[in-house]
């Protein structure tokens, strides 16, 4: 369970701290949506001729950044599918670290063995365990856009996070954790192509937003209300439909966020968020088994 409070606060900054960005038309276009209809859509985030000259002027202050950040992508659409498919690598690279060290764990019976001690030294490795993705997070989101020290902070997140997993893991029977991997699989993939398929038919799903980041805190309150006054088996259980739900949504966001709105130097941001998405939708199969 500590675990499980430990990935909702590692994904409520990136929820808090990078809020969506303002699409535009040829982003869309990439998106798969004609000209026609990225203009159109284009068109709803144009500022209201009624809020006069200087409601305009604000409008482009605010969006002058994003323009100019995301004008090289905006060139040729190449260059967007090549940010996706890069951001797609490093979360296949994320998740065979991560699986490879929680297979190990699991194979090596003297690790859960020792976490299931309860021993003076068990919970100060555990806490260690759980300590060590914050200690990397805020450096790797800092200098997120600085290669290579961003990939490398990445790595060593992932390192990290990759350890928790294992350990909380290790406790389950294999055929357990084999089955949740497999539903998270599926339900990534098919939440994937859903995305990918609404974003062609030029659907945006930005509007998600204040009702993930509301969610994402109301979970963490209901965690540790568990945590404080359990509710057993049951209350896991609610748990872990909320969580499966919620973290759904999640990756659909995210994917939309990668799709239409992240500019090519924010890939760390891109993967990230979704490796913690689909690493808490997988603690989410595996608390039905607690």
């Amino acid at each position: 369970m500590a675990s499980a409070v430990q990935l909702l606060l590692l994904r409520l900054p990136l929820a808090a701290v990078f809020p969506p960005k303002p699409v535009t038309t040829k982003t869309l276009a990439v998106a798969g949506m004609s000209k026609a209809e990225a203009a159109a859509a284009g068109d709803a985030a144009k500022p209201d001729p009624e809020m006069g000259v200087a409601g305009e002027k604000e409008v482009v202050a605010e969006k002058a950044p994003a323009r100019r950040k995301v004008a090289a992508e905006e060139e040729d659409p190449r260059l967007r599918w090549a940010f996706v498919r890069k951001v797609y690598c490093i979360l296949a690279l994320q998740f065979a670290v991560t699986a490879a060290i929680a297979v190990v764990a699991w194979a090596v019976r003297p690790i859960p063995r020792f976490f299931a001690a309860g021993s003076l030294a068990s919970w100060l490795v555990y806490l260690a365990i759980l300590l060590c993705p914050f200690i990397v997070l805020w450096p790797m989101l800092k200098y997120r856009e600085k290669h290579p020290v961003n990939l490398l902070l990445l790595g060593l997140f992932t390192l990290c996070e990759s350890l928790t997993i294992a350990v909380c893991s290790s406790t389950f029977l294999g055929k357990v954790v084999l089955q949740a991997a497999i539903l998270t699989a599926v339900a990534v993939i098919c939440l994937t192509i859903f995305t990918f398929w609404a974003a062609h038919r030029g659907h945006d799903f930005t509007f998600m937003y204040p009702f993930l980041a509301a969610s994402l805190l109301v979970l963490l309150a209901y965690l540790i209300i568990q945590i404080c006054f359990p509710l057993g088996r049951a209350g896991m259980t609610i748990y872990g439909c909320l969580a499966t739900v919620l973290f759904s949504a999640f990756i659909v966001f995210d994917t939309n966020q990668l799709i239409k709105r992240h500019t090519y130097n924010e890939y760390v941001i891109a993967t990230i968020s979704l490796y913690l998405d689909v690493i808490n939708l997988f603690m989410a199969q595996l608390s039905f088994s607690i």
